[in-house]
């Protein structure tokens, strides 16, 4: 038998195999945190001085995780709180619609690499439970500290780890 027939047969068999490892793409890791702390006046309030402290805190303590793709609301406060991780990354923030949780998820499950998620105090749990982790206690009206990492697992399983960004403020843990 030619050697052509052979390698072409072999390739498209090495092909048949990782396409099932392409279709399941996962990003390696997850980080939800909601935006920092609001100035009070406003409909579309942008963030107070310790919010944008936050979020350059967040942004130190994401750096080294090599996340790939930040996503956040349309607000003012949810963009600012992703920007300088997305400045010093040399990415663009992704808007999504809070009211479309599976839509986002969706997407997301579509990337291999890691992804940050900006949200509100009241669409964060629902989309960790939608990425499978768990989002524990609700989140109070004065929480803005809550980071969760969402490992993803064998056989599907995703690990919630929750973490604490700075300046903390005061919220019950």
């Amino acid at each position: 038998m030619p050697l052509f027939p052979r390698l072409s047969g072999a390739c498209a068999l090495f092909l048949a195999l990782l396409a099932p490892c392409a279709a399941i793409a996962e990003p390696s890791m997850i980080y939800l945190v909601r935006h920092g702390e609001k100035a009070l006046e406003g409909k579309d309030p942008e963030l107070a001085p310790q919010g944008q402290q936050r979020a350059q805190n967040i942004a130190a303590m994401l750096a080294k995780t090599g996340i790939a793709h930040i996503f956040s609301t349309a607000t003012n406060r949810t963009r600012q709180t992703a920007q300088p991780l997305a400045q010093a990354s040399g990415l663009t923030v992704q808007i999504y619609d809070p009211k479309a949780p599976q839509a986002l998820v969706a997407k997301v499950k579509t990337l291999s690499d890691p992804v940050l998620v900006v949200g509100h105090s009241n669409t964060l749990p629902e989309l960790v439970r939608l990425f499978g982790g768990q989002p524990g206690p609700d989140i109070a009206d004065n929480e803005y500290d809550r980071v969760y990492q969402l490992v993803p697992g064998a056989g599907g399983t995703m690990s919630t780890v929750l973490f604490t960004s700075l300046p903390l403020t005061g919220a019950a843990p």
